[in-house]
C-alpha cells in the first residue's frame, strides 16, 4: 500500500487532511489517466469475472452502475449480464447539486442525454431503489474507506437511503492508500473489489 502522508495528522486538522486527500486525488487520477485503454479494458474485464465469481447477487434485485468517466474501469458488460438474468441496472444521476443523486433505469439501447459533468443519464426518469451499489474510487484503504472526486454525493446518499444498499467500492488495485483521513461523513463499503482481489470489509449478505 502506498504511504498517504509521511507525517501523522492531529485528528481534527481538517483542512490539512482535505489538501492531502486533494493531492492524493491529483496523483491517482493522472496515474490511471496514463494508463492505455487496452489495461483499462484488461483490467475492466479481470475485475468483472471477480464479480461473477464472488457475489450471487439476487436476479430480482436493482443493481446500481455507473457510467465510465476519467479512466474508471467500465463495467457495463457486467451490468448487462445481470440484466439479461432477469435483473434492474440503474445508473447515478444528480439532481440537484450538494443534494443525495437518484437512480434511473437503464438498459443497452436506451437513448441517453448530457447530465451534471457531461456524464450520460438515461432521458427518461424511471426512479428506482438500488439493492446493491458498484461504486467507482479514485483511492481506497484496508478500512473500506473509499477516495472519490470530492463532492460527497455517494456518501450523501448512501446515508439516506433506507433500507442502505450493499456498497462495493470498484477501482485499481495499485490505488490502495494507507489511510484516506476519513472524515465523519465518510462511509465505508461493505466490499472492495480491484482487477486483483475481493475484500470482504462488513459482514453483510450479498
Amino acid at each position: 500500500m502506498q504511504e498517504f502522508a509521511d507525517e501523522l495528522l492531529p485528528r481534527k486538522d481538517w483542512s490539512a487532511v482535505r489538501e492531502l486527500r486533494k493531492a492524493k486525488r491529483a496523483e491517482l487520477l493522472a496515474r490511471r489517466t496514463a494508463l492505455s485503454f487496452h489495461d483499462r479494458q484488461r483490467y475492466a474485464e479481470s475485475l468483472t469475472a471477480h464479480l461473477l465469481a464472488t457475489l450471487e447477487l439476487r436476479p430480482s434485485g436493482v443493481l446500481g452502475i455507473y457510467w465510465p468517466i476519467r479512466g474508471e474501469l467500465d463495467l457495463r458488460d457486467y451490468a448487462r449480464r445481470y440484466i439479461e438474468t432477469g435483473g434492474t441496472a440503474a445508473l447515478p444521476v444528480v439532481v440537484a447539486k450538494h443534494a443525495p443523486i437518484e437512480f434511473w433505469q437503464w438498459q443497452p439501447g436506451d437513448s441517453l442525454r448530457r447530465g451534471f459533468w457531461n456524464i450520460p443519464v438515461p432521458a427518461e426518469r424511471r426512479v428506482v431503489a438500488p439493492d446493491v451499489l458498484l461504486i467507482p474510487l479514485v483511492g481506497y484503504d484496508a478500512a473500506g474507506y473509499r477516495l472519490g472526486y470530492g463532492g460527497g454525493y455517494y456518501d450523501r446518499t448512501l446515508a439516506t437511503l433506507t433500507p442502505r444498499p450493499l456498497s462495493i467500492g470498484v477501482g485499481y488495485d495499485e490505488s490502495a492508500l494507507a489511510t484516506i483521513h476519513p472524515q465523519p461523513h465518510d462511509i465505508p463499503m461493505d466490499w472492495l473489489v480491484t482487477e486483483r482481489r475481493v475484500l470482504r470489509i462488513a459482514r453483510r449478505a450479498v
